[in-house]
């Protein structure tokens, strides 16, 4: 995926570097992540890697929240935990034992929950499954209990927790952070005729410098304009020689301001 990908890890032992494959690249880092700062920049990581990484965590919102600050906006936090719905946890429970006194575990919604709640947008959790004897689902349900998903049978739960929705995540891996700033501002003067002819004229500017194309400056309109007919309206009032305008523009904009009034 990522054949020149800078590798960097993270341990709070020395030690744990000892089971990395000896003829691979890595900065290693040896710091505990749970009292410390990451030794990166903020926004300069495409993808964090870490199994069960929240079970230890004494306020495990402040590590995720954390964690996401050095996140690129299209990276992604891959992670995992423990199902505390499990037939096996739940036995145990029953049995009036709990063995997981250094670790915290989860069920599913509470762990998407506390992503969301870390400026995550976009949270999606894969199941690893260990089977339950023969009968023994079929005593959890008539205690009540709800299996969606197969969830008595999860024992983990693989998890991506993205930066951005996904529908966002590629226009903004395309333009700087700043470019895009620049063009929502534009597009929010047109729609609110904030000296709308200069700002047209700007927009027009920015398309040329930038290359933009269609689907790029629909999606992008779509997203950040509150008043499409009103924004449409505005660029075409704003716009001075708007017939003389190439037709890759016009026909490009024209095609995107019908599939707007066709999904209102």
């Amino acid at each position: 995926m990522f054949p020149a990908a800078r590798l960097l890890a993270v341990a709070d032992e020395a030690d744990a570097l000892d089971e990395l494959p000896q003829d691979l690249e890595v900065e290693f880092h040896c710091l505990d992540y749970l009292a410390e700062r990451l030794p990166f920049e903020p926004k300069s990581l495409d993808y964090i890697i870490s199994d069960l990484t929240l079970e230890r965590a004494g306020n495990p919102q402040d590590i995720a929240a954390g964690f996401s600050t050095y996140l690129k906006e299209t990276g992604a936090f891959l992670t995992s935990f423990r199902n505390i719905r499990h037939w096996s946890v739940l036995e145990e429970l029953r049995d009036g034992h709990y063995y997981q006194v250094v670790s915290r575990l989860f069920a599913r919604p509470e762990f998407e929950r506390l992503l969301y709640a870390s400026f995550y947008k976009n949270v999606h959790c894969h199941p690893q499954k260990r089977p339950a004897p023969l009968g023994e689902v079929e005593k959890w349900l008539s205690a009540g209990f709800e299996n969606l998903g197969d969830d008595l049978e999860t024992e983990y739960w693989l998890v991506r927790a993205d930066r951005s929705m996904p529908e966002l995540a590629l226009l903004k891996s395309m333009y700087t952070e700043a470019e895009r700033k620049q063009l929502s501002r534009l597009l929010h003067r047109i729609e609110y005729e904030v000296e709308l002819e200069v700002s047209c004229q700007k927009f027009w500017q920015m398309w040329d410098e930038l290359k933009l194309f269609a689907d790029y400056a629909g999606e992008f309109i779509h997203e950040a304009v509150f008043h499409p007919q009103e924004f449409y309206g505005n660029l075409r009032r704003g716009t001075e020689g708007w017939a003389e305008l190439p037709l890759d523009k016009t026909e490009a904009l024209g095609l995107i301001e019908e599939m707007e009034a066709w999904e209102r």
